[in-house]
């Protein structure tokens, strides 16, 4: 999770994936008064869709302001413009994937701070290193796909909470993924796998709903299962 503060003057949503991401945002003018009232942030995204001469002004005094990497939000029309002389140290088009906004940040948040501490997800024995891409359960590396672990983070990070198979699909493979949900089904069936016969019951089928993460002092629901029939009979209904 990056504390993140956005500079924007637009009515709309100026990075709608962002919307779907966990990161704490503080959302402020796209001016230079507002670096006055900006609260510590470990990046600056600057909505850059609108007024590019605006915009690449604004860019300039952040940089004298401000320590934290400028990732700019811009349309396809206005990658033309940018080049060094804008300061910033990424871009992000405002159509981006919830998993491509979350990737562009972390990995510009990386880069200025080298030395930091890496984040740890721990739910269930399993053990989340963002920083690495790395996952374990109870110390045993586990080889997981680049969506694999990304499936498993989403769901240890909310442990207990049910996700549909569509609400999985969007938040990990993105908006802009046109697969069928039975995708979520194969790649849950490989994690089960991955995790082994002692724990595959950590991540549970909820019949006609979707998976969520069982651990400790996790409530039962109806149709709680982990097992290869539940999943057969949630993918057919």
């Amino acid at each position: 999770m990056v504390q993140v503060l956005l500079l924007s003057d637009a009515p709309d949503s100026a990075l709608p994936a962002l919307e779907l991401l966990t990161h704490r945002v503080r959302r402020l003018p796209a001016e230079a008064a507002s670096l006055t009232k900006a609260p510590e942030a470990a990046i600056t995204l600057l909505d850059a869709r609108e007024s590019l001469p605006h915009a690449r002004a604004l860019c300039q005094i952040i940089r004298s302001a401000m320590n934290a990497p400028l990732v700019l939000i811009v349309n396809q029309a206005g990658l033309a413009a940018l080049n060094e002389s804008w300061q910033a140290d990424d871009f992000v088009l405002v159509d981006a994937s919830p998993g491509e906004v979350d990737a562009r940040l972390r990995l510009v948040a990386v880069e200025e701070e080298p030395a930091a501490t890496s984040s740890e997800i721990r739910a269930g024995g399993i053990t989340i290193d963002e920083a690495t891409y790395t996952a374990t359960i109870n110390g045993r590396l586990l080889n997981l796909t680049f969506k694999e672990f990304e499936l498993l983070k989403h769901l240890a990070l909310y442990p207990g909470q049910v996700f549909t198979r569509d609400r999985l699909l969007h938040e990990v493979w993105g908006y802009d993924y046109f697969g069928g949900t039975r995708t979520v089904d194969v790649h849950i069936r490989r994690l089960r796998a991955k995790l082994g016969a002692d724990h595959e019951s950590l991540i549970g089928t909820v019949r006609n709903v979707g998976y969520r993460l069982v651990v400790a002092g996790t409530a039962p629901l109806e149709g709680d299962s982990a097992s290869a029939e539940a999943d057969i009979v949630a993918e057919s209904s």
